[in-house]
């Protein structure tokens, strides 16, 4: 079976902490023993060799920068305070990928066309020797497009996803800063329309969500969200009620599940210890969104690893990337069967691209 992967924060990581992911996640690991890296993101999660290992086939690459109100400390430097730096941050970081894809063509290439996507499945399925992995760009927060206009740019440059807020953005409210659409966020969203961008609402306040679903007629994802009611006292619009589900489902879109232990278990912290958290719980949030669909057709994996944590937050039985497969026979023994279990480590990611680019 293939993974698809819906979210890696790699560009950030490349600028944060000079990570080289075409090395192990061990042997990174071992050059960042005693480095701030590991302090700040923890101990990374990715590598090259690990994504064959576990047959990552597709990683949705993002161009994450934060709000200078939001920076995490003097060594936080993909930041913006205005318009021009948050260009800044992310024209740099998709320049890391196509340097990425240029420098080492035989470890990861761009895929930015249903004719890139086929040739690249069609390598891998061909259980072809360590094949690249596929990036898909994914935009998440909006604040370096300064009018719609601009959005031919950035697809000319690779993004075929965006995501409009991860904090509050001036297009909508996000995460711990509520606020539904905005006139600039509808005016976003039709000329993301114009050129079949695909739409993340993950990090989206609900009122936005709610809106965004009634207005937007493109593709649609939660690329890396999970679901609110296995969440008891977690008071955050980051989660998704059940109501954006049933919302989610009714337009045909895909769920990313996080196994970011405090998305999994309501008030762990890292110093409870990872042995409170199991691949169950993410089958859990997996059958949850099953069990409202009635089939496994609108969920996947967004896993989000190296995105501000590290392999000190995630289920105890993961030590990277390659260890989402393990979900296989947590899945089988709940009743899933294997073409289910497919579609939840990939095909319905690689079904929802093959429809939205």
């Amino acid at each position: 079976m293939l993974i698809v992967d819906a979210h890696q924060d790699l560009a950030w990581n490349v600028l944060a902490f000079d990570r080289d992911y075409t090395l192990s996640a061990s042997e990174t690991r071992r050059r960042e023993r005693g480095s701030e890296a590991p302090i700040h993101n923890g101990d990374t999660l990715l590598g090259w060799p690990d994504y064959q290992r576990g047959r990552v086939a597709i990683v949705f690459a993002t161009l994450f920068a934060a709000p200078a109100r939001r920076k995490l400390g003097p060594w936080d430097t993909q930041c913006y305070r205005d318009f021009a730096e948050a260009v800044d941050r992310y024209q740099a970081q998709i320049d890391v990928y196509h340097r990425l894809v240029e420098d080492h063509p035989d470890k990861f290439r761009l895929l930015r066309a249903q004719e890139e996507l086929h040739d690249h499945l069609d390598e891998w399925e061909s259980d072809a020797s360590s094949p690249p992995v596929g990036l898909v760009i994914l935009m998440e927060g909006a604040e370096a497009v300064g009018d719609p206009s601009e959005l031919a740019e950035w697809w000319e440059r690779g993004v075929r996803i965006i995501g409009p807020a991860w904090a509050g953005t001036r297009f909508c409210g996000g995460t711990g800063e509520p606020g539904p659409m905005t006139k600039e966020g509808h005016a976003l969203l039709e000329g993301m329309a114009d050129l079949d961008l695909i739409l993340d609402i993950s990090h989206m306040d609900e009122k936005a969500v709610l809106g965004a679903l009634d207005a937007y007629p493109g593709s649609i994802i939660a690329s890396h969200s999970n679901a609110a009611a296995l969440l008891d006292g977690l008071d955050s619009n980051r989660f998704l009620s059940d109501r954006v589900i049933h919302g989610l489902m009714e337009r045909d879109a895909v769920i990313g599940v996080v196994p970011f232990n405090r998305f999994l278990l309501s008030g762990w912290q890292e110093r409870d210890g990872r042995h409170l958290v199991t691949l169950d719980s993410v089958a859990a949030q997996i059958d949850y969104i099953c069990q409202m669909a009635g089939d496994a057709r609108h969920v996947g994996l967004g896993s989000d690893f190296d995105g501000g944590f590290g392999l000190q937050n995630t289920p105890l039985e993961i030590d990277t990337v390659a260890d989402l497969g393990k979900l296989s026979p947590i899945l089988i023994n709940k009743g899933y069967t294997e073409e289910d279990v497919s579609a939840i480590l990939g095909r319905n990611w690689i079904t929802l691209l093959e429809n939205g680019l």
